[in-house]
């Protein structure tokens, strides 16, 4: 997370302290590009937002002046390709982004009412890869659950249409099992909604993984778990980061601030040395981030309870009625400093 280390002034004119990251993660805890886009790109005109500590309530600002990167994640970022917005406006900043793209099929089962077919986020998907380039938009099959209605195989059926659809147009696949007994608020959600959950246990882990490992000699996707402690690296499987240096080093090298930022020295790429030799001198591992999430550091400006995805295991949300009206109330003013 950024340190505080200086002020900014609000558009009412009070100076404030903030935080001024190089890079902003938008957002674990909502679907920005899904539901305020227009709201985000406000803010980044505007240079600044506010965010409030979902676990003690404190409100605090964070600058957009240095920030050099974005990582969106999203449902449903159609809203991204909108002429004149979010991705036009960073071009023309020179401020960099790519897309964790949650992409599952849980239709016939009503699990995410809100979210467009199938085939329309595929459409909205190669798009979006066809305007940023392939590897900066990555497939999330997020989160892999069981119910009475769907089994591992079911599962593994559903990835692989959606798998072999994306062929040419991803280098990744991401996944994680649902560990709905770690997360009170996602267990409150399906039982009020009446889903009957199964917990995974390690054996169905490992069908999933055989199998998915099966489907990916046709693919050739690196496969790679979300914040999972299970080790299963023998199904040329890793552990994810999905804030992610290495892939930040790999599309982003030219931005010097950037590399400066993650501690990486690059030399070489020139005339009497085209080879460019590339050293990364710090780990810059999350620490506030769960035990198994290998994403490096963010700050992260999303709101919890603001999806209205209305997904029945939302991890996000304490309701689907909270989040419709914190929805209503951005909407009565959908330029504020925070989003509700």
């Amino acid at each position: 997370m950024a340190k505080i280390k200086e002020t900014i002034i609000k558009e009412n004119g009070e100076m404030v302290p903030a935080q001024f990251p190089v890079i902003v993660s938008a957002s674990r805890s909502t679907d920005i590009p899904g539901f305020y886009a227009d709201w985000f790109l406000h803010r980044l005109k505007v240079g600044y937002s506010a965010w409030t500590n979902p676990f003690n309530g404190v409100q605090s600002y964070v600058s957009y002046r240095d920030t050099r990167l974005i990582v969106f994640w999203s449902k449903y970022p159609e809203a991204l390709l909108k002429e004149g917005g979010l991705l036009d406006y960073l071009d023309a900043k020179g401020i960099h982004c790519y897309i964790q793209y949650t992409l599952n099929d849980y239709v016939a089962e009503k699990l995410e009412k809100g979210v467009p077919s199938v085939e329309k986020r595929i459409d909205i998907f190669k798009r979006l890869v066809d305007r940023l380039g392939v590897g900066k938009v990555i497939w999330r099959f997020d989160p892999l659950i069981l119910t009475d209605e769907i089994s591992v195989q079911d599962l593994l059926q559903k990835a692989k249409n959606i798998g072999d659809q994306l062929k040419g147009y991803t280098e990744k696949m991401v996944f994680s099992f649902a560990d709905i007994a770690a997360y009170r608020k996602v267990r409150a959600n399906l039982v009020n909604n009446n889903i009957h959950y199964h917990e995974f246990e390690e054996e169905d882990m490992i069908e999933f993984a055989t199998v998915i490992q099966q489907l990916n000699q046709d693919w050739g996707y690196t496969l790679a778990t979300c914040g999972e402690k299970i080790d299963i690296k023998q199904y040329d499987i890793d552990h994810n980061k999905c804030v992610d240096d290495d892939l930040m080093i790999r599309f982003f090298s030219d931005d010097t601030r950037l590399m400066e930022f993650l501690g990486v020295e690059i030399t070489g790429g020139d005339l009497f040395n085209p080879e460019k030799t590339i050293i990364k001198h710090r780990n810059n591992k999350d620490k506030g981030q769960r035990q198994f999430c290998g994403c490096i550091v963010s700050k992260d400006i999303g709101e919890y309870n603001t999806c209205a995805h209305l997904c029945e295991y939302c991890y996000a949300n304490s309701s689907k009625e909270i989040a419709l009206r914190h929805l209503r109330e951005h909407k009565s003013k959908p330029f504020g400093e925070t989003i509700y």
